[in-house]
């Protein structure tokens, strides 16, 4: 299992930005596909974006689509989400999962939490209003 630490949360201003960071543990990080998932007190975990290999292909929930970017930095076995134009309804704890690659074999199975077997702690994000 990969080990994920997230980090970069915070309080903001609605229509700010932020940039959440999950880190890897080294070695292991080009035979995983990542994921970053929310939950907001009393509701479902929800899923927010997803990278995998090869090729950098990105999936996106609709609700966050053109506001947020999830990315990679193999050299620092880091994953990354910029958060822009941030909503009060973005409040959530954040989630980085892996997932090893060669389980994501469709588009849909990078939505399905159940496809990642490693998760971070969260970090808080707290949009105002």
């Amino acid at each position: 299992q990969v080990q994920l630490v997230e980090s970069g949360g915070g309080l903001v201003q609605a229509g700010g930005s932020l940039r959440l960071s999950c880190a890897a543990s080294r070695g292991t990080f080009s035979r995983y596909a990542f994921g970053w998932f929310r939950q907001a007190p009393g509701k479902e975990r929800e899923f927010v974006a997803a990278i995998g290999w090869p090729g950098d292909v990105t999936y996106y929930a609709g609700s966050v689509k053109g506001r947020f970017t999830i990315s990679a930095d193999n050299a620092k076995n880091t994953v990354y989400l910029q958060m822009n134009s941030l909503k009060p309804e973005d409040t959530a704890v954040y989630y980085c999962a892996g997932g090893l690659a060669r389980k994501f074999y469709s588009a849909i199975s990078y939505y399905a939490g159940s496809q990642y077997n490693s998760w971070g702690q969260g970090t808080q994000v707290t949009v105002s209003s």
